[in-house]
C-alpha cells in the first residue's frame, strides 16, 4: 500500500529541516571548515552535491550554449583592478545601509528591519548609529607591496567580465546582434545578513548570459528570455504553484533597467528569487567604453548602421536553483507501515543515474555486479553499493534520488539478465545485460 504525503504537505519549517538534514546526512552539503567549528555562510559540496551542482550547470549551459547556434561561451578572471568597478558603478553603488546597535553591538542592514528604531536582537529602541554605506565588495592586494595601486576585487558578479570582453568576442567569434555570452562562475558578496542555508551565501555560484541585440528589438528579446527561462525550470521539475515570474515595481529598477522581472521559488519562508531577468539598455558597454577609451559597438556592414547594442541579461543562482531543485522534489511516503522518503528529481539533475546493486556479497556475484557496473560507467554516473539487505540499499538511492536500480541476483549468472527498479513507482522489470544500456538510455532520455 502506498499513500503520499508530498513535499507540499510537510510543514514548512519541516521541508527546510528535512532538506538541509538530508543534505548533510548524504553528503550533498557540509558547513565549511566545520572541525574548526565552522565559517558562516560557508558551504562545502560533497560527493552527491557537487555531482548535482554540476547537473544543474550542464543543464543550463546545453539550453544555453549548446542546444543554440547564438550563443558563445567564457569564463573571465575572479580578480579584477578597480577600474573595471569604477566603470560598473560598483565601487560607489554597490552597498547596504548598515546600523550598528549601541546597546547589544549588533550590526543589521536598516533596509530589512522591520522596525527602523527597534532592535531586533535586543528588543531596545533608539539605540541604533547614523546610517552608513557598506560595500558589498570583497577586496585585496595584487604582488609584493601595499596600496592603492595594487589593490584588487573578487567580482560580486561575472557580467562584468563578459562587457570587457565584449570586443574580444565579436572580433573572434564573427557573431553579430542579436547573440549572446554565457558564463558559468563563482561570485563573492561580503553579505551582512547571509541566511537560509545555501540561499544568501558570501561565496556562490552564477549562470549568466548577456544577450545583445539591436536598441528595437530589446522589448521582444527581454520578454522572449522571460519565457524561455521561466520554461526551463518547469522543464526540469519545480511544479507551477512552486513557480513565479515577478516583474519589478518602478521603485526596484536599477536606474539603467528598462525592466526587470525576477523568477522567484516558493521557498519553505516564502517567495524567493532564483534568477533576474534584466533589459539593462546599452549602460554597461557605454560605461565602459568611456571609461577605457574603446569603442565597443557594432557596425552593420549590409546596412552601413553603427550602434551600441543593449544587453538583455537572465542571471540565474546555481547554489540556489540547486537548493529549489531539492525542496521541489523531496517528498515522503507511506509504503506499507514504513515511510519512504524520496527526492523526485529530473534525471538530468539526479547525482546518480543508476545504482548497481550485487543481491549478495557472495563471491559468485560480485564479479558479475562489476562487469555490470564497468559497462554502464561510460554512459552513465554510477553507485555501487554492496552493503545491507537490498531493500535498504533500495531506500537509500531513493533518498539520494537515483531513478533506476539495477540489481545482479543468482538467476543473472543463468539467463545474463538483471532486474531493473524504478524509483518513483517502484515498478521492476527483468532486462537483458546485452539490451541494459540501450533501455536505461530511453527511459532517462537525457
Amino acid at each position: 500500500m502506498v499513500g503520499t504525503l508530498g513535499a507540499m504537505a510537510l510543514t514548512e519549517p519541516t521541508l527546510f529541516d528535512q532538506v538541509v538534514n538530508l543534505c548533510k546526512r548524504r553528503s550533498f552539503v557540509f558547513p565549511s571548515a566545520e572541525i574548526y567549528g565552522g565559517f558562516r555562510s560557508t558551504y562545502d559540496y560533497g560527493p552527491l552535491g557537487v555531482l548535482m551542482l554540476r547537473n544543474v550547470k550542464d543543464a543550463w549551459w546545453r539550453s544555453m550554449v549548446q542546444l543554440r547556434s547564438d550563443v558563445v561561451g567564457l569564463d573571465a578572471a575572479i580578480l579584477s583592478p578597480p577600474k573595471v568597478w569604477e566603470a560598473s558603478g560598483h565601487l560607489d553603488n554597490f552597498s547596504d545601509p548598515l546600523v550598528d546597535c549601541t546597546s547589544c553591538k549588533t550590526r543589521h542592514r536598516q533596509d530589512q528591519l522591520d522596525d527602523a528604531d527597534t532592535c531586533p536582537s535586543c528588543g531596545e529602541s533608539g539605540t541604533f548609529t547614523e546610517a552608513r554605506a557598506f560595500n558589498l565588495m570583497f577586496k585585496s592586494q595584487a604582488g609584493p607591496v601595499e596600496g592603492a595601486g595594487a589593490d584588487v576585487y573578487l567580482r560580486p558578479e561575472t557580467a562584468q567580465g563578459t562587457f570587457i570582453n565584449f570586443k574580444n568576442i565579436l572580433e573572434t567569434s564573427r557573431k553579430k546582434p542579436p547573440f549572446g555570452i554565457a558564463q558559468i562562475g563563482k561570485s563573492f558578496r561580503n553579505e551582512i545578513t547571509p541566511g537560509n542555508f545555501v540561499f544568501r551565501t558570501r561565496e556562490f555560484e552564477q549562470m549568466e548570459l548577456e544577450f545583445f541585440v539591436p536598441p528595437d528589438e530589446a522589448d521582444s528579446w527581454y520578454e522572449y528570455w522571460m519565457n524561455e527561462r521561466y520554461q526551463w525550470y518547469l522543464n526540469l521539475g519545480i511544479p507551477a504553484d512552486q513557480l513565479r515570474l515577478r516583474a519589478h515595481d518602478d521603485d526596484e529598477l536599477s536606474h539603467y533597467s528598462s525592466g526587470t522581472s525576477d523568477i522567484e521559488f516558493l521557498f519553505p519562508w516564502g517567495w524567493g528569487e532564483l534568477e533576474g531577468i534584466a533589459n539593462r539598455g546599452d549602460f554597461d558597454l557605454t560605461q565602459h567604453a568611456q571609461h577605457s577609451g574603446q569603442k565597443l559597438e557594432y557596425f552593420d556592414q549590409g546596412t552601413g548602421e553603427r550602434y551600441v547594442p543593449h544587453c538583455i541579461e537572465p542571471a540565474a543562482g546555481a547554489t540556489r536553483s540547486m537548493m529549489a531543485f531539492l525542496m521541489a522534489a523531496y517528498d515522503e511516503e507511506q509504503v506499507n507501515d514504513d515511510t519512504r522518503t524520496v527526492l523526485r528529481l529530473h534525471p538530468q539533475l539526479a547525482p546518480y543515474k543508476v545504482a548497481v546493486l550485487p543481491l549478495s556479497k557472495k563471491d559468485t556475484l560480485l564479479p558479475k555486479a562489476e562487469e555490470v557496473l564497468h559497462s554502464l560507467q561510460p554512459h552513465f554516473m554510477c553507485d555501487y553499493d554492496i552493503t545491507q539487505a537490498i531493500g535498504k540499499r533500495y531506500r537509500r538511492q531513493d533518498e539520494i534520488g537515483t531513478p533506476y536500480c539495477v540489481t545482479i541476483d543468482f538467476d543473472t549468472l543463468e539467463d545474463n539478465a538483471v532486474t531493473v527498479r524504478e524509483r518513483d513507482s517502484m515498478e521492476q522489470q527483468r532486462i537483458p545485460v546485452d539490451n541494459l544500456v540501450a533501455y536505461l538510455n530511453e527511459q532517462l532520455a537525457l
